[in-house]
């Protein structure tokens, strides 16, 4: 039989010392390589250190290192600060520079001090309460149907709503059997919104109105989804990342000041079921009148007068029955529920919201009753 076997292969008996040698080399260069360039580290480092500027030193590089230590961040106000992007969680403005009063506070007294941190994010007040003592005194406002001060009642509408922000979505659904997905599209269809526009959801909490106003503006518009409380805030940012919306922000803020915003801002506001939370509501329809556009538009939608007095008696009846069952049987939290339903008894009118919105400056104003004025969406215009 011919051996078809070239010539020129090596022998099976040479192919071990063969690769030996191949992978002795090969673990020499490494080494060699190695040790030269923990030598070209070593002498940089050296370089840099050295007072006395080296020749063969990356005098770019030193420049920036240089330039990095300089401005190595100590201090928070030396922290960048800019506009709130996608995704994000931000505190109002004057949050910040509570920060930097503390930090200056160091070379001040400690009541200074003490001073300084009472103007800061309160996770129980969810933002800065403008109502206190001494802003406000002994002055009352309601609570449901209770009387408080009004230095208290931002945080008694904080602990609400940090119980039942979990469930709010299934109690909303439970409670309007499904009715406010109406409610909500039928204001949406007032909105006007268009792509590119910029549009700020007040009190917006999970997301409803905003996550159908992120589809409509589209990537060159913005959505700001804003409310006092961090745990609703929270439930809303979540579920919107989550369904891809990635032109929508989320910011705590005040509706009374919208601290966080400039003047003409926004194209379009709307707060839905979040009004009659507010503790003082002319305020707030000042700020919402502050921060938008000429021309732009205010949508509330919020629960209101019946207009059909026996409808009006079986909702009394259910909501201050039903309501507080549901509330304890799915959030067990029947308090909360009870003073839902007392918190719309107590809010103003059709008539009476339309002239206060007047009363803040907006033109054009009306209002559109929704099953028999259960709920109401009132509009109104800039100049």
């Amino acid at each position: 039989m011919t051996d078809n076997t070239n010539d020129n292969t090596t022998p099976s008996d040479q192919k071990p010392a063969l690769n030996t040698t191949i992978n002795g080399q090969l673990q020499d260069k490494l080494v060699r390589d190695s040790i030269t360039h923990s030598q070209n580290i070593t002498a940089q480092v050296k370089a840099r250190q050295s007072p006395v500027p080296n020749a063969t030193t990356d005098t770019s590089i030193d420049a920036s290192v240089k330039k990095s230590k300089s401005n190595d961040f100590t201090q928070v106000q030396d922290l960048p600060t800019g506009t709130p992007q996608g995704q994000q969680t931000t505190m109002p403005n004057h949050t910040t520079n509570a920060n930097n009063t503390l930090n200056d506070s160091a070379s001040n007294t400690s009541a200074q001090a003490q001073t300084a941190k009472q103007t800061l994010f309160n996770q129980r007040d969810d933002i800065n309460n403008p109502h206190t003592p001494d802003t406000d005194g002994n002055e009352q406002t309601h609570f449901g149907y209770k009387t408080v001060n009004k230095a208290e009642k931002q945080a008694r509408v904080a602990d609400v709503f940090t119980s039942v922000a979990k469930k709010y979505d299934i109690m909303n659904d439970l409670m309007s059997f499904g009715i406010h997905r109406l409610w909500k599209r039928y204001a949406i269809s007032l909105s006007g919104v268009r792509a590119g526009q910029h549009v700020l959801d007040i009190a917006g909490g999970t997301g409803d109105l905003a996550k159908v106003f992120s589809r409509e503006v589209g990537r060159n518009g913005k959505v700001v989804l804003s409310d006092i409380n961090a745990a609703m805030l929270e439930v809303g940012r979540e579920r919107l990342i989550n369904a891809g919306c990635n032109n929508v922000d989320f910011v705590l803020a005040n509706a009374e000041t919208l601290a966080p915003f400039d003047d003409n801002s926004f194209d379009l506001l709307t707060i839905s079921f979040g009004l009659r939370n507010v503790t003082d509501k002319d305020a707030a329809l000042k700020s919402m009148y502050r921060v938008l556009k000429p021309g732009g538009r205010l949508l509330i939608l919020e629960f209101s007068k019946p207009v059909f007095e026996p409808l009006s008696k079986a909702y009394d009846l259910y909501s201050f029955t039903a309501l507080p069952m549901m509330g304890k049987l799915i959030a067990n939290d029947a308090e909360s529920y009870q003073y839902l339903a007392e918190s719309i008894r107590m809010h103003p009118d059709q008539q009476t919201l339309k002239q206060m919105m007047q009363q803040a400056g907006f033109e054009n104003c009306d209002y559109h009753n929704l099953t028999a004025g259960i709920v109401a969406v009132h509009r109104g215009f800039k100049a």
